[in-house]
């Protein structure tokens, strides 16, 4: 009955492409694609030096005939610079594979431009807002604040990049084969979700309900759904009776402090490529809202541990969300490969009180067999730069709607690197916006 509790439906892993019922053995296939254009480091720095040297010794335009065993035939541009890398690294990139790394570039460049432009932008405003202040407004801390824009205010992040940069505590940058960089801007929280007072708002008698805790950290919460845990994890029995749980990826109430800045914002067109963009992708759903349902987390997955014993493992995913409201939740995960759905995963959950409000577990959900298979492949690549450059094009789409309305209540956006700090898995979190 809809008055019960707990996960009433917990369907199987299936494939867009794979008829009902059938198994889905073209998701290795897709993921496998991952993995091996990772390892043959298809544009390691080597081979990305001599591919730059080949671009600029010909140039757009440029066609040659060869002469080979006395046949002539016309190379074109692509095919040059793809004779000129083999010549220099002994590494064959064909004349397709060439012309896609041009048009990828192409596509950085535009985005790093327009995030310049951004910059600029909001510079000059903030200089034109000091041109129409008084002497004393300037040195006012307080008139200074209130007229320039939060991201040049000190204090403030002003511009970062979600695909580059350490993490705060870990050592080292990020290597993911993106180098553009993306403005970010400091946003307030969502609205106060209903029924809750604000924390500027009356001190909650001793009988009030703990306010909720998306209003003192910075957590991915619309108005009126908020994540209190997500994590996916390998947990192995290694003694009789005793088990070991390994967080390949987390976010808990432990991950925030009161300290912590406002979440930062990102331009969601900069990640449509990364995701579906259609019957039910990334794009459409922002389209039909509401905005403050989007957010993208960064993780920095932790691939430390033995895997080899695979006769008592088990591989899961668990996630708990907060609401207000009593309804049936629906989760869609997509796991994505080059910005294609190559598997879904939907669950149905029922609400329970407590705490004040509804809560919402989704516990110990069995990981896809074929992301198994990619994590292992993925962890016998030789190097972190090898493991970054195939999960560049590595990204899950978690959507959570309301079953009875087909309300958008969340969609996160995850992005993944490998993490080198012996901290274990850490995360970042932005807040998707449309500029």
């Amino acid at each position: 009955m809809e008055s019960n509790s707990g996960t009433i439906t917990s369907n199987e892993w299936s494939s867009p492409n794979a008829p009902q019922g059938s198994n889905v053995s073209g998701v290795s296939q897709a993921l496998d694609k991952l993995i091996d254009n990772g390892a043959e480091f298809l544009w390691s720095p080597e081979v990305e030096q001599s591919f730059q040297e080949g671009a600029i010794f010909f140039p757009p335009g440029t066609r040659y005939r060869v002469v080979q065993s006395g046949n002539g035939k016309i190379y074109g541009r692509n095919q040059l610079i793809s004779c000129y890398i083999k010549h220099r690294t002994g590494k064959m990139r064909t004349a397709k594979q060439v012309g896609s790394h041009f048009h990828v570039l192409a596509r950085r460049k535009a985005r790093e431009t327009q995030a310049k432009l951004k910059m600029q932008a909001a510079k000059d405003k903030a200089l034109q807002s000091m041109a129409d202040m008084s002497s004393a407004q300037v040195m006012s801390a307080t008139g200074f604040h209130s007229k320039m824009d939060p991201a040049w205010v000190p204090g403030c992040a002003a511009v970062s990049g979600f695909w580059q940069g350490a993490l705060p505590g870990q050592a080292g940058t990020s290597h993911d084969g993106n180098p553009f960089s993306q403005q970010t801007y400091t946003v307030q929280p969502s609205l106060p979700l209903p029924g809750f007072e604000s924390p500027a708002g009356p001190t909650p008698s001793p009988s009030a309900p703990p306010a909720p805790l998306w209003q003192e950290f910075p957590i991915v919460a619309s108005s009126k759904l908020w994540m209190l845990e997500f994590s996916a994890f390998l947990e192995q029995q290694r003694d009789p009776g005793i088990y070991h749980k390994h967080l390949f990826v987390h976010i808990g109430q432990s991950s925030w402090s009161n300290s912590d800045p406002y979440l930062e914002a990102v331009d969601i067109s900069q990640i449509y490529d990364k995701f579906p963009e259609v019957n039910g992708g990334l794009k459409e759903l922002f389209e039909r809202g509401p905005s403050d349902a989007f957010f993208l987390v960064k993780f920095w997955a932790d691939l430390n541990t033995n895997m080899d014993d695979e006769g008592s493992s088990f591989y899961g995913v668990s996630s708990q969300y907060g609401s207000p409201e009593n309804m049936i939740i629906t989760c869609s995960t997509k796991v994505c490969s080059f910005g294609k759905e190559v598997v879904e995963k939907v669950e149905t959950e029922y609400g329970r009180y407590e705490n004040g409000h509804y809560s919402y577990h989704i516990h110990r959900s069995p990981l896809c067999k074929s992301v198994i298979h990619f994590i292992h492949k993925l962890k016998r690549l030789p190097e972190k730069y090898t493991m970054n450059c195939v999960l560049e094009n590595f990204t899950i789409l978690q959507v959570v709607t309301n079953r009875e309305t087909q309300e958008t209540l969340l969609c996160i956006a995850y992005v993944f690197d490998v993490s080198a700090s012996e901290r274990g898995a850490q995360h970042r979190i932005y807040r998707l916006l449309k500029e």
